[in-house]
Order: structure tokens, then C-alpha cells, then sequence
């Protein structure tokens, strides 16, 4: 089985890998667009992202494509971290799946909602670069308990586990 995912961030292609090897699937990563913000800002756009990833795999002629995309949700109790993930088969049977969220502190969330993206924004304030390819605003602020890759390996667990079931 050859499965995309859609994108080259590591880690995105490294959560599928760790999660489908023992099926012994060959994953690729790939440059698809997401066709939403580069900043998602709700739950929704977040998911649809991860959709368009997927989908755009499919077109490349893989068995399964995985979108996954983070994003920010703006509640009363603050702006969360959002994470969504989707599969599409040939069949174009679609599954979804959300990962945990968590809210961040004011002094990053005042500029995500002043327009900057959340991985720019956490490249400065822990003066380090490709945040976003290594452990993630949720492994900065969970202290490395869990990091981006664990965050978006849960979701293809999710995702894995329905196509799985469905194919009973």
C-alpha cells in the first residue's frame, strides 16, 4: 500500500511513519496545498485543510492520502491549538479525526490574533527556527510531554483505526 501525506513537514510524514510501519504501508510525504489560510483560525477551516491534503494526495495516484493540519480556535477561555487529520481512499470514503487541544498563553495568542502565524510567533519566542518541524508550540508548552509529532500521531491512530474497522 503507497500512502501521501500531504506535506514534507517531518513532523507530519514522521507521526504516519511511526504509526503504519508495522503495517508495512510505504509512506511518501508531499507538497499539496491545503487551500485555506496559512494561519487556520477555527476548528473548521483547520479540518478542511487536513480534507484538501488528503484529497490532493489521491490526485498524485496514491492508495490513501492523510492530510494533516494545526490551527488555532478562539474560544472564551482563550485561543486553543487545533489539530485535525483526514484519510481519503480511491473509493473517496473520507474519515476525520481531532486531536487534543490546548490553550495558549495571552502573550502568544494577542499575536496570532494580530495576524502572524503561530509558527513564526514561536520561532521567536524560543529563539529557535522550524518549530513547527520539531516539537511544536504543544511541546513548548507541555514540556516536551507531547510534541507535535505525538499530537498528530494520535490522529492518524484515529484515522487508521476507522479505515481499519471499515474494511472488516
Amino acid at each position: 500500500m503507497k500512502i501521501a501525506v500531504g506535506s514534507k513537514n517531518p513532523a507530519k510524514v514522521n507521526a504516519v511513519c511511526e504509526v503504519v510501519q508495522s503495517l508495512g504501508w510505504e509512506v511518501e510525504g508531499v507538497d499539496v496545498p491545503s487551500d485555506v489560510s496559512a494561519q487556520p483560525f477555527t476548528d473548521s477551516e483547520t479540518r478542511k485543510g487536513a480534507f484538501n491534503r488528503a484529497k490532493a494526495c489521491l490526485a498524485l495516484g496514491y492508495d490513501l492520502g492523510i492530510g494533516l493540519e494545526g490551527g488555532v480556535e478562539d474560544t472564551e477561555e482563550g485561543l486553543f491549538l487545533c489539530n485535525w487529520g483526514a484519510l481519503v481512499t480511491k473509493e473517496e470514503k473520507t474519515y476525520f479525526a481531532s486531536g487534543a487541544k490546548i490553550v495558549l498563553p495571552e502573550e502568544i495568542s494577542s499575536q496570532v490574533r494580530a495576524g502572524s502565524e503561530l509558527g513564526d510567533v514561536m520561532a521567536t519566542y524560543t529563539d529557535q527556527k522550524d518549530v513547527r518541524k520539531k516539537e511544536g508550540a504543544v511541546g513548548i508548552f507541555t514540556t516536551g510531554r507531547i510534541t507535535r509529532s505525538d499530537m498528530f500521531a494520535h490522529i492518524v491512530n484515529l484515522l487508521i483505526g476507522q479505515y481499519e474497522f471499515n474494511r472488516q
